[in-house]
């Protein structure tokens, strides 16, 4: 059997994200960049020599997506979040794949509008993911598929938390950071997206949402480094969410969903406590043997690795024509769960994951982000 050539790829945005896309793209077998575009020609320099020394091919490096040439397959879109739509339709635009890192954007006008380019896309066999890695972490997949089968029983509630720490020099490094037009929040949408995606894929759909948010450590930001939020979702289940860029030192990322027959932890990627079928004792060995378990390697590998198993599925679904695990759709649906959080901080009331959908409440209603110094 003839080997497929390997596709084609542009990355778009050659920062520190551009830099983990390109080493988790050299991970898979069938890709290959091959073209680098950034409007700080110094960036992408940079990123062509790392590249160069590391796979021993040079990637050549362009200013605008519309610059590429036409055998480009996949454009990977690593820009500032408030950025991603435009680039992803003027990719579209040329008749390319699109991954586009997390979040989808940041206002749901636009993630709306993708949507409706992406379905357009797909009718002409297009594929565009949004980056969701942790969907593909074994532990996440070994405890959605004890929620989705019954293994937990009827799934009750579930807690989740985000306790990390960003310097002012994190914030004070770009001048879009820390805004809400092009980094659209703070620690829900940059730091805790990750892990609201989690939730909704372990939970099922949102129905609504109650949240506050705070700025409380950190100066010349517009947007919040603490939130706090219970989501009710529509099989009747209850979520306690936390999200703050404002712990120092740092501590883990925790996920945990209970049921009425059993329960599962994932804690910084690793299955913690998991328990299945009415049996109390502790399965986690069983369901993630200890040479499946993410961080194996050292961390800056084990973070490429993650992107790197989405990749292998943007390629299967390609090669396929299929859908990727993770469209436009599972992500519009947790940028609206971010995006309804704001409007309850804001407004101080319940907000119906529905009316975001829906364009009923709109991205004016977060322009303050309810944050409370």
């Amino acid at each position: 059997m003839t080997t497929p050539s390997p596709l084609s790829v542009a990355i778009v945005g050659c920062g520190i994200i551009g830099v983990n896309h390109a080493q988790a793209i050299a991970r898979v077998d069938g890709l290959l960049v091959t073209a680098l575009v950034d409007d700080v020609p110094a960036m992408a320099t940079a990123l062509a020599d790392q590249i160069e020394a590391e796979v021993g091919h040079r990637p050549a490096e362009y200013a605008r997506i519309e610059d590429l040439p036409a055998d480009v397959d996949l454009v990977a879109i690593c820009t500032p979040s408030g950025t991603h739509v435009d680039l992803a339709e003027r990719a579209l635009a040329r008749d390319t794949h699109v991954v586009l890192e997390k979040p989808l954007d940041v206002s749901m006008e636009r993630g709306l509008r993708l949507a409706r380019a992406a379905e357009a896309a797909a009718e002409r066999g297009l594929v565009v993911s949004v980056i969701s890695q942790h969907r593909y972490d074994p532990a996440a997949v070994v405890v959605a598929d004890a929620a989705h089968s019954g293994r937990f029983g009827r799934v009750t509630s579930a807690v989740a938390s985000v306790p990390w720490w960003r310097s002012q020099e994190y914030y004070d490094s770009g001048a879009w950071r820390g805004t809400w037009d092009l980094d659209g929040g703070g620690a829900v949408m940059n730091q805790g997206v990750h892990t609201v995606d989690l939730l909704v894929w372990f939970l099922g759909r949102p129905v609504e949402i109650f949240a506050q948010t705070g700025l409380l450590a950190h100066e010349r930001i517009e947007i919040e480094d603490v939130a706090t939020a219970t989501i009710r979702f529509e099989s009747g289940a209850l979520a306690v969410f936390h999200a703050t860029t404002a712990a120092f030192p740092h501590a883990p990322v925790r996920v945990a969903v209970y049921g009425s027959s059993g329960s599962g932890t994932v804690e910084d990627d690793q299955l913690g406590a998991f328990s299945v079928d009415g049996d109390e004792r502790d399965r986690s060995a069983d369901a993630v043997p200890a040479g499946e378990r993410v961080g194996d390697e050292k961390e800056a590998d084990s973070f490429a690795e993650a992107h790197a198993r989405q990749y292998r599925d943007v390629l299967a679904a390609i090669r396929e024509k299929r859908a990727p695990c993770v469209g436009v759709p599972e992500a519009l649906l947790s940028l609206a769960v971010v995006r309804a959080m704001y409007v309850s901080a804001t407004s101080g009331e319940p907000v119906r994951i529905d009316a975001i959908l829906t364009g009923e409440l709109s991205d004016a209603d977060v322009r303050t982000g309810g944050v409370i110094a």
